[in-house]
């Protein structure tokens, strides 16, 4: 499908460049805010004005694309809730003000597109600026857009990111439907909580993908979506997917579960856990950076550190299986126990097709 040339991540935990996961931050109030990183190379004047998703996706991917010797041919974006804040800010102030003379920038940095421009405007960047916005799918479209534009251009580069920010008007509306944490939560009591909910959170992965595997990360070689409340139709998509795309005898080394806390989401996770080999390594990690729309994105870039550094980090094991070498990584995000992704993560293998 593609391969990963390049990755960054900002989150709540140190993930910003050297990933440090030995004493992991905690929620607070049932809330992972991100740590921002130092903004460097970005004017003080812009980024004063700038929303947060468009810090956390700036600061992730500015460094990195600075430091790539050519400027990729596209900026594609997947994204939740966009600058929802600077929504609402801007809602506030046309009541505040009778509907007169408003403030522009929180108009500019509220619409969902406005990461993805930005990005393009720091960087000169005039080639494709596309932003996905399809609920917890939208990161996974931003890829399959990705992967489609490289067989046009089989030469070309493209930075693909995930990024969402913690909105207060989002989360209470969120938590009135139900979907966070009623009574607050330690991180290491969410998977035992056996109550509805999770808890919140925010941040950005950004990835420089293309066609060529020479000095790739990890290559992403497939890909599935589908919705639905269904364990037995999401247990039955993954053996068509598992079948499709590998051999009977090279099952996955490691899964990376979008477990987070949620009572509701158990069936489909047990259904997915329940094909796994028994000697199959399970790593988790919502209880280090929340949950949002985009945070399969985060997952992904976990999947090339753990394939990266041939090992899973303590913090993220839930189940150490019999591991001599990882190569073959299987991803699975479950967002409001509707949308479902799989993903398939491998080693880069010198002249294999992507």
């Amino acid at each position: 499908m593609l391969y990963i040339l390049q990755a960054t991540c900002v989150s709540p935990q140190p993930t910003y460049g050297l990933p440090d996961f030995s004493s992991p931050r905690h929620p607070v109030a049932n809330r992972f805010h991100a740590l921002e990183p130092d903004y460097q190379g970005i004017p003080t004047g812009i980024l004063r004005r700038m929303g947060k998703a468009i810090r956390l996706a700036v600061g992730a991917a500015l460094p990195m694309l600075k430091a790539f010797p050519t400027m990729p041919e596209g900026i594609i974006i997947g994204t939740g809730n966009g600058g929802m804040e600077d929504s609402i800010r801007f809602l506030d102030q046309i009541i505040a003000y009778d509907e007169g003379m408003l403030t522009p920038s929180d108009f500019v940095q509220s619409t969902t597109n406005a990461i993805a421009a930005q990005l393009g405007l720091l960087t000169g960047n005039k080639g494709y600026n596309s932003t996905h916005v399809q609920r917890g799918l939208a990161f996974e479209h931003a890829l399959l857009d990705a992967g489609l534009l490289l067989r046009e251009n089989k030469s070309a580069v493209y930075l693909v990111g995930g990024v969402d920010e913690i909105s207060a008007s989002n989360f209470n509306i969120d938590l009135l439907a139900g979907w966070f944490k009623q009574e607050i939560i330690d991180a290491a009591d969410l998977y035992t909580s056996g109550t509805p909910g999770t808890i919140a959170g925010e941040g950005a992965a950004m990835f420089l993908v293309s066609l060529n595997p020479e000095g790739a990360m990890a290559h992403v070689t497939a890909m599935e979506l589908l919705h639905t409340e269904d364990p037995g139709v999401v247990a039955c998509t993954l053996q068509s997917f598992l079948e499709k795309n590998g051999n009977p005898g090279e099952p996955p080394d490691v899964f990376i579960s979008g477990e987070n806390g949620d009572i509701r989401n158990q069936p489909c996770l047990e259904a997915v856990e329940a094909m796994l080999p028994a000697d199959a390594a399970i790593a988790r990690y919502k209880h280090l950076v929340g949950d949002y729309a985009t945070v399969s994105a985060v997952a992904l870039w976990l999947g090339t550190l753990i394939l990266q550094q041939q090992a899973i980090p303590g913090a993220l094991v839930k189940k150490r299986g019999n591991l001599s070498t990882i190569s073959r990584i299987l991803l699975y995000n479950n967002y409001k126990n509707f949308q479902h992704s799989f993903l398939l993560l491998e080693n880069v293998v010198a002249g294999s097709p992507a």
